[in-house]
């Protein structure tokens, strides 16, 4: 048997290993090349800390309090020289990935479509090359190289980790890089690379409800999370509010209808900016945060979104007193990786 266990590194990057049964994720790791922080790997100098996010494991009692106390411990420490899992487990590792002589993961796929949503929206799908492996966090991004150009955008996947045909939401930005791109030049069978995955926003192992927080083509890395909850049969109650500026902005209603159908407990509302609109709910996802998904603070909040939307969603949590029990956003900007994750 073989666990999977994702580090997660302090500059973004993220490496998949296989942990054999009864290995430690220090010799995992350097069987497979990342060479994880370490001086003794006996237990006794603590320089393999790290911090298990997600996962159950065994730390034994070979190491020495000096290495890792128990409040430490208590609190999601462990000591990669120690630890075998005995599940999957998501490792944040308080290094950068260079400094462990890893790189972030490079892959190429071919375009398989290119669906203009709305006028706001564009729908990519890239059928990985066979054999190319991309495992990655639902909520996680990945840079795509903009043929005929040294640059790259980010993009949070919009599909569940383990499908070849990878799927991304992409604001339709006037002028913009990629816009152009795929608006105009872009055909089926063409080839793209892709560096990734990356990012610090992701889903947590869910033990309560969830409250999703989406604006515009934020809504990615929730069709991610929802199709993985849906694998994972979560019966938590999840409800999803999904913001966008005009009527015609909304997209995916379908996918999300399907997965209300397949996953017990989850509902979503959409919320139009526009005044003219004659949608039933008007305003910002602030207006329509009502009681009941709050859960008296016992909710993990997820958020995804412009700055602008962010930044509104933060000072509502702080006016009104709002303090769940976890709360993790990201920000972007059309021209940039999602930056900004907590």
């Amino acid at each position: 048997m073989s666990y999977t266990i994702a580090l997660n590194f302090e500059d973004g990057v993220t490496r998949f290993i296989g942990c054999k049964e009864g290995e430690t994720v220090l010799d995992a790791a350097y069987r497979q090349k990342v060479n994880l922080p370490m001086d003794c790997s006996d237990g006794v100098c603590g320089t393999c800390k790290g911090h298990c996010e997600q996962g159950t494991f065994d730390l034994g009692d070979e190491y020495l309090d000096e290495a890792l106390s128990d409040e430490e411990a208590a609190e999601g420490q462990v000591l990669t020289c120690q630890m075998v899992p005995s599940t999957d487990c998501v490792i944040q590792v308080p290094v950068a990935s260079t400094l462990c002589k890893t790189a972030v993961g490079r892959l190429e796929g071919t375009v398989a479509e290119v669906e203009q949503l709305s006028e706001d929206s564009i729908e990519l799908a890239i059928d990985l090359d066979e054999g190319a492996e991309l495992a990655f966090l639902p909520g996680q991004y990945i840079h795509i190289d903009v043929p005929g150009t040294e640059e790259h955008r980010s993009y949070s996947f919009s599909s569940k980790p383990g499908d070849t045909r990878t799927t991304f939401l992409i604001r339709n930005v006037p002028n913009g890089l990629m816009s152009g791109y795929l608006t105009e030049r872009c055909t089926p069978g063409e080839r793209l690379a892709l560096t990734g995955p990356m990012g610090s926003f992701y889903l947590r192992e869910i033990t309560r409800p969830v409250l999703m927080l989406a604006g515009g083509t934020g809504l990615a890395p929730f069709l991610s999370m929802l199709e993985q909850l849906v694998e994972k049969n979560c019966d938590q109650p999840i409800h999803l509010i999904y913001g966008v500026n005009k009527d015609d902005h909304l997209v995916k209603t379908d996918a999300l209808d399907a997965i209300q159908a397949r996953l017990k407990g989850f509902t979503y509302a959409t919320v139009v900016v526009d005044e003219g609109s004659e949608h039933p709910r008007k305003g910002y996802v602030t207006h329509h945060m009502e009681a009941e998904v709050l859960h008296d603070g016992d909710v993990d909040v997820y958020l995804c979104g412009p700055p602008p939307m962010v930044d509104a969603v933060l000072k509502h949590f702080d006016t009104q007193g709002i303090a769940p029990q976890s709360f993790h956003y990201e920000k972007f900007t059309p021209n940039q990786a999602p930056g900004e994750a907590a």
